[in-house]
């Protein structure tokens, strides 16, 4: 029975690093789409612009809430850059941010 409990211990373990790792992966691709919008929207504060990027994705589950703050955002300062070209974004920065974090 040890080893069984051992080998259920582990797959628990590595469910957390997963699960873990992925939060740090979408927090750092959140980072790097802030500090991308900030620059587009002249911010003198690129990461207290970025904090707000990231504390938007606590709002709901998935990137919705993230795509509206920043889609939203940019609407607001009268740039042309939409939701779609927001997801865009977020495409591209996501194997920036896996990068960047295995490296870590």
């Amino acid at each position: 029975m040890s080893g069984l409990t051992d080998r259920e211990k582990a797959f628990e373990n590595k469910y957390a690093h997963d699960q873990d790792k992925k939060f740090r992966i979408i927090a750092r691709r959140n980072k790097l789409l802030g500090l991308w919008a900030s620059a587009l929207l002249g911010k003198t504060d690129a990461d207290a612009y970025a904090k707000e990027v990231i504390a938007a994705d606590f709002e709901e589950a998935g990137d919705e809430d993230v795509i509206r703050k920043v889609a939203g955002d940019l609407s607001a300062a009268g740039l042309p850059q939409g939701a779609d070209d927001v997801r865009a974004k977020l495409a591209e920065l996501l194997p920036v941010a896996a990068e960047q974090i295995e490296n870590s």
